[in-house]
């Protein structure tokens, strides 16, 4: 693509429609510029445009924020391995000219311009910086000193928000010693520099203030400090660089200075009181990281720091706007109340004062969280349930205590004791006036719990739960409205979550009515959590494993408690919810299920099904629910097979149907489902199937790699079933066209050898014969090209089937047919050696019987020319049976092709309830150890003296000593 005045008004026209309300001419425009950025040169071409002065600013927008996104998928592209396809990629004439402009460029551009630069800037940096691009960083630092003379601002901005990301790949990577190179480069080209323009600034924004400059001079001001700080902690991440350790004093003096000052003409404003509180937030972070990693070099610092912050916290607002500088403050303290100098905490009064001036208020309910429970319950749970608050001001307050706790723990108990008693107090005096102390004393309570190592239990020492339950949650429960005070129930919810374990199962039970009562509730949150506790107290276990709630317990309830969970999913917001799915999910996995509760769960999930799939977008929510269908499935058939039928005729027209518009998210699932349909029929199997069966043989069917296991298992359900009409029309061809396809990769061999074993297993000899050849060459091409661990491991146990199934004698005399003498090449150079390798029950044994059967039947080992590679073989047995399988199994796991799994692609996701029956195909022999002494005593006794002196001379004397033992474990002899 060529700059000129045609190109340059063509390309503007398309922007210009880009932004256009319409959606003809914005689709049009789209499509045009997706074309044309498959040319050479596109993106220097819209980078000039970016550049034009004359072109209207809207559109010089549009164009650099296309420009950005260009870089990020083209300038080093990735395949879609489900799709095929591969962007063009930017060549290097056309890159080196992008990145001789683009400093440039960004630092004239207008603000709004210059900040998608600046991050099309760091997209070229994390790929090229600084290896493949070494004039960057000299660029960047000759332009800051420039614009520094200057005191021009918005460059100044510009180039240190670049810098800034750049340098965050030193938080986020993994040491290496590449990491270290890269991050020394930058340490000694810009260290001098940083501090250079933060101690300016820190200059400027004094006299600044000194002569009551505007709150519009000092705003750039504040930033660039920030950004200071910012670059500061990524320099400082890995490890303490000189440069900064000789410069503390300046750094240190500056941060202090910013914690303990205001700013009036900034503060007075919001806007201006953001600006300052970011400034103050990075500060923290900082000496955060220096308390975390640098405690011996940051000690002569800490108390006048711990003085600062502390101040600070007791001055910071309740508004929303100042949580980020409230927790990053909060978490300081916390990292110093877990370290060496937690001393500091020590002192008469100050655990009270912390607790009465800093914890009780951020735990406090605000205005902002109420208004998140009503308007946005998914991202309330998830702060509230799931633990992902961390960074909310309710839960890093707990998290201060819990680390003064950690060396305090009676001292903190007593105080915050007292302040649940006086809050619960508070409330009994005016419920409804003071229910959120209430509120507060339940969250302390549930976010002080410490949770037991390896399980789900928690425990307080803070009040006597089955009291505390009694006395404040089960009031909580009881109250016949379900829709008042929805924050306190929501809350009661969780305490009855959360402490599950340690409620007793006749006072639980007697609260089951009102769990079911309370998915009634208009609260999205409260609906959820009832959800939820019921979920989680079946799952609860008593010692020696057991279930405590049967489905005995909750079939009383059963047609209540289905009919409010599918109702549940009709309020408003939770069409979707997943804490409802999940709960009918457990439900169906524990409950009797009756044909009538079958017929309107079926019904229910189906509806919901044909709903979703018009616009699959919350995979949490469809994997229950797909997972709720095959528990139905599973579970109903098996009690009552006369459901298989109904059942049927209300999923197959929704599995049709994601097949036919091609619903990408729930190919997978839906091939599960009807693996599941196939294999609790009856043959002969309906047209409809052997309808789906065509489609499954055809090899566009087989493009997606996230479809493939799906599939596998589909057509595995069709071999199992159906022998007989695999073996007609030529589809048996067919299927061993997808073994060969699927065995020729790396990542696709083991559900090539899924494919496989279930032919071997499924059809007679006399209809697999004729294409045994073409399976060995298969199999032979791949072990000679492109071998690896896991590829011979399942060779092994394919061998093994086919042995067990068609004799030692087919399995040699059809290996040696492709290629003469090839089998004892294959025994000595991969059976022996991979045997000890075999993991999985049935996999052990087929494999130990096997190769007991080839040793003690098979001609070509008892001839007298293999007798080494017969002991070489009971050596490599005697292993397999007589050590633990971590001492035989130490090979690296294969590390996959990371290329494969870049940029979201719909995934195969194994459904639990729809999971395979292993089969083993060795019924008949119970024990493969007892198996092999009997076999080598029947052989031997044949030949007596032959078979003792070639154990003497081949087996390990380890393994000599452990089949001795065996032999007399048995009482067997080998003669």
């Amino acid at each position: 693509m060529e700059w000129n005045s045609e190109t340059l008004q063509n390309l503007s026209q398309c922007f210009f429609h880009t932004l256009s309300p319409a959606p003809e001419p914005r689709r049009a425009a789209e499509k045009s510029l997706a074309e044309a950025a498959d040319n050479p040169n596109y993106g220097l071409v819209v980078l000039r445009l970016v550049a034009e002065q004359t072109v209207d600013d809207q559109i010089r927008h549009a164009a650099a924020v296309n420009f950005k996104n260009h870089l990020r998928y083209r300038w080093a592209p990735s395949s879609d391995s489900n799709s095929g396809s591969t962007l063009v990629p930017i060549l290097d004439p056309e890159k080196e000219q992008i990145k001789a402009l683009i400093v440039t460029l960004m630092l004239s551009s207008t603000p709004r311009i210059q900040s998608q630069l600046s991050e099309a800037l760091a997209v070229i940096g994390k790929h090229d910086f600084p290896k493949s691009w070494p004039t960057l960083l000299p660029e960047l630092v000759a332009n800051l000193r420039a614009a520094s003379q200057s005191n021009d601002y918005v460059s100044i901005n510009g180039i240190l928000g670049t810098a800034n990301s750049i340098f965050k790949k030193f938080r986020y990577q993994y040491k290496t010693n590449d990491l270290l190179l890269d991050l020394k480069y930058c340490l000694d080209n810009f260290c001098v520099p940083l501090l250079e323009i933060f101690l300016q600034t820190a200059a400027l924004i004094d006299y600044t203030v000194s002569i009551g400059g505007s709150a519009a001079t000092l705003k750039p001001l504040f930033e660039s400090q920030r950004l200071c700080c910012r670059i500061f902690y990524s320099l400082n991440f890995q490890e303490l660089p000189e440069f900064f350790e000789d410069h503390m004093k300046e750094w240190m003096g500056e941060f202090k200075k910013y914690l303990t000052t205001s700013y009036p003409a900034l503060e007075s404003s919001s806007d201006g009181l953001g600006v300052v509180d970011e400034l103050k937030a990075a500060v923290c972070e900082n000496i955060s990281l220096y308390m975390e990693k640098n405690e011996e070099e940051f000690q002569g610092y800490l108390n006048d720091f711990a003085f600062a912050v502390w101040t600070l916290l007791g001055n910071v607002s309740q508004f929303s706007s100042r949580d980020r500088l409230a927790v990053t403050a909060i978490k300081f303290l916390t990292t110093v109340s877990t370290s060496v100098h937690h001393t500091l905490f020590s002192g008469e009064g100050v655990i009270p004062q912390i607790c009465q001036s800093i914890v009780i208020p951020n735990v406090r309910l605000r205005d902002e969280d109420e208004e998140l429970f009503e308007m946005n319950f998914v991202e309330f749970i998830r702060r509230d349930m799931e633990g992902s608050d961390i960074d909310t001001r309710r839960r890093i307050a707990c998290e201060l205590l819990k680390g003064i706790a950690t060396n305090y723990k009676q001292k903190v108990t007593e105080i915050v004791s007292v302040q649940i008693q006086n809050l619960l107090r508070s409330f009994a005096a005016n419920p409804v006036g003071n229910w959120k102390d209430k509120d507060c004393a339940i969250y302390l309570v549930v976010s002080l719990a410490t949770k037991k190592a390896g399980g789900t239990s928690v425990s307080t020492d803070l009040v006597d739960v089955q009291s505390f339950f009694t006395s404040v949650i089960v009031p909580e429960l009881q109250s016949q409205d379900v829709n008042a005070f929805p924050m306190l129930k929501a809350g009661a919810l969780k305490f009855f979550t959360m402490f599950r374990t340690q409620i007793p199962k006749p006072l639980a039970f007697q609260l089951f009515p009102d769990l079911v009562r309370f998915l009634g509730a208009e609260s999205n949150v409260v609906h959820s959590y009832a959800a939820s506790c019921i979920e989680k107290l079946l799952l609860v276990k008593d010692e020696g494993g057991r279930a405590r709630y049967e489905s005995a317990d909750i079939t009383p309830y059963l047609p209540v408690l289905m009919t409010n969970l599918f109702n549940a999913m009709k309020f408003p917001e939770s069409e979707e919810n997943q804490y409802l799915m999940k709960c009918i999910m457990r439900i169906l996995g524990v409950a009797e299920i009756s044909t009538e509760v079958a017929g309107p769960c079926i019904s229910g999930l189906t509806t919901i099904l044909n709903e979703v799939c018009k616009n699959p977008k919350n995979p949490i929510f469809n994997h229950y629910l797909f997972e709720s269908v095959a528990v139905l499935v599973r579970r109903a058939c098996q009690r009552d097979p006369s459901l298989i039928s109904p059942f049927e005729t209300s999923i197959l027209p929704s599995l049709q149907m994601i097949l036919q518009n091609d619903v990408t998210e729930f190919l997978p699932y839906a091939f599960q489902l009807l693996a599941q349909l196939v294999e609790l029929n009856r043959p002969p199997i309906a047209p409809n199937y052997m309808e789906i069966f065509k489609i499954l043989l055809i090899p566009e069917s087989w493009k997606r790699s996230s479809n493939v296991p799906a599939l596998v298992r589909l057509l595995q359900a069709f071999l199992q079933k159906v022998p007989h009409e695999i073996s007609q029309e030529g589809r048996l061809a067919q299927v061993l066209g997808i073994f060969n396809m699927l065995v020729a990769s790396p990542t696709s061999d083991d559900q090539g050898f899924y494919v496989l074993n279930t032919v071997i297993d499924n059809l007679e000899y006399g209809v697999i014969a004729p294409y045994v050849a073409h399976i060995w060459n298969a199999l032979f091409v791949r072990l000679q090209n492109n071998r690896t661990v896991k590829f011979v491991k399942n060779f092994v146990i394919f061998m093994s089937l086919f042995l067990v199934k068609h004799n030692s004698t087919t399995l040699v005399d059809s290996m040696n047919a492709v290629q003469p003498a090839i089998f004892r090449t294959i025994v000595e150079q991969f059976w022996i050696p991979n045997l000890k390798l075999i993991t999985g029950a049935i996999e052990f044994k087929l494999t130990a019987v096997a190769s007991t059967r080839l040793i003690c039947e098979s001609p070509v080992l008892l001839d007298a020319s293999a007798v080494e590679v017969w002991g070489k073989m009971l050596d490599s047995i005697v292993t397999l049976i007589s050590r633990p399988e971590e001492d035989r199994v130490d090979e690296e796991p294969e590390m996959p092709d990371i290329a494969e799994n870049v940029g979201y692609t719909a995934t195969f996701i194994n459904l639990y309830n729809a999971g395979k029956k292993e089969e083993d195909p060795l019924k008949d022999i119970k024990d493969p150890k007892e198996f092999l002494v009997a076999s080598l005593a029947r052989i031997s006794a044949t030949s007596p003296g032959r078979f003792p002196q070639i154990i003497n001379e081949n087996l390990e004397s380890a393994n000599r000593e452990a089949l001795l033992k065996l032999c007399s474990s048995y009482n067997c002899a080998i003669i």
